[in-house]
């Protein structure tokens, strides 16, 4: 028979008897910094569970020799090693011992069911829009790291709630951090996204966010006048409907919407696809207004405004996965470059054109940065109840893809 990799969770700060069992009989043990401690009372050597690969490496030749264990903090199985053990030794290997979870011992402490509760992970995500994540959620279970804090969460959250003007949110919702849990020095701290943005927590906690009920549904057809916008500017549904379908939106990653007026095509990506992050650029102070407006109506917090010119913001952006220019201010061809430059592949940048100029030298500057082009012209008229026919200008819609 051939030996076995024990994965023990261990949810506080004790051995219990059919641990201890366990571990006497396996030639190493595997742990992270702060359960190396419960070890020192067995005779088989110990090894760091980071650098990961290396552990791996080492559990793989001890398993030649004897059985192996490795501790991990709760149930292995929930955001724990348990996954990657599985995969790398074949599930007949791998026996899981699942302690409670930090989840459920913290939803404990805190008296609320979980059942219905959003769950992120924020381990090693340095990039994560975080609002987009959570604040369309009534209940959002946060695992922190020791950079994505419950303290600067809290501040990410706030800073973006004053740039979308949303004073009633920031003083609506309200955040749980449970520290600590199972040792003497546990400690729950509850108060308002602002009062935890100002303490400081211990390493080893978890976060709850609590919110006012959102729309989590996507859509897709909002019409013009269920947007705010001014004097008629807003892209027509029909070519929003084909722009967004020239993008091939991925599920998640990111976007910019480039000269994006009303925010019309942002607020419909965002809605199609929560887990992408959509950053709005728009260089007036009046159509900045209308984003903010319609970001908060539809609770589109994956929408980010950004104020100025492309050319003077692009470059502080996180990299794109799609790109729409709605208008460009007579930047097009840095804009192209700059998004031809910063997708990967796959990635795809659609240009709507109005004026010939456009028409005629998106694709221009699509094919130099070496951009797959193609376009396609729409005509669109609408005919009222009445029988009165009303057409739009022409326009033409230029995309390029990064296909490598």
């Amino acid at each position: 028979m051939k030996n076995s990799c024990h994965i023990i969770g261990i949810s506080n700060s004790a051995l219990s008897a059919e641990q201890k069992e366990l571990l006497k009989n396996c030639v190493l043990i595997v742990s992270g910094r702060r359960l190396l401690q419960l070890c020192g009372q067995f005779s088989a050597p110990t090894l760091a569970v980071t650098p990961l690969q290396e552990a791996l490496q080492g559990i793989s030749r001890s398993l030649a020799t004897g059985d192996v264990a490795v501790l991990a903090s709760g149930d292995p199985l929930f955001f724990g090693i348990g996954k990657r053990l599985i995969e790398t030794l074949g599930a007949e290997r791998v026996h899981i011992h699942p302690a409670l979870s930090s989840l459920q011992l913290a939803f404990a402490r805190f008296k609320l069911p979980w059942d219905d509760a959003h769950i992120v992970s924020l381990h090693g995500r340095s990039s994560v829009h975080i609002p987009g994540a959570v604040l369309n959620h009534a209940k959002t279970f946060l695992f922190t790291d020791h950079i994505n804090t419950p303290d600067r969460v809290a501040s990410e959250i706030v800073a973006y709630l004053e740039k979308i003007h949303h004073p009633g949110l920031l003083k609506s919702c309200r955040v749980l951090v449970a520290e600590n849990l199972e040792s003497p020095e546990e400690k729950i701290v509850a108060g308002t996204l602002q009062e935890t943005a100002a303490l400081s927590f211990s390493p080893l906690n978890v976060m709850c966010l609590l919110c006012p009920a959102g729309d989590e549904s996507p859509f897709f057809g909002l019409q013009e006048n269920e947007l705010q916008h001014s004097r008629g500017l807003i892209t027509k549904a029909e070519v929003r409907a084909a722009s967004l379908h020239r993008l091939r939106l991925p599920k998640r990653g990111v976007m910019w919407d480039v000269g994006a007026g009303s925010g019309s095509v942002s607020i419909e990506a965002a809605r199609m696809n929560p887990a992408l992050t959509v950053y709005a650029v728009e260089k007036k102070d009046e159509e900045l207004a209308n984003i903010r407006a319609n970001i908060r109506h539809y609770g589109c917090y994956n929408v980010v405004p950004v104020t100025g010119t492309a050319m003077d913001v692009l470059a502080d952006l996180p990299d794109p996965d799609r790109v729409f220019i709605g208008g460009n201010g007579g930047q097009l061809q840095g804009i192209i470059e700059e998004a031809a430059g910063r997708l990967p592949g796959g990635g795809i940048v659609v240009a709507n054109g109005v004026i010939e100029q456009t028409v005629t030298l998106a694709p221009q500057y699509m094919k130099a940065c070496g951009l797959v082009v193609s376009s396609s012209t729409i005509h669109c008229s609408r005919r009222d109840e009445m029988g009165a026919v009303v057409d739009f200008n022409p326009i033409t819609i230029i995309s390029g893809g990064k296909f490598v």
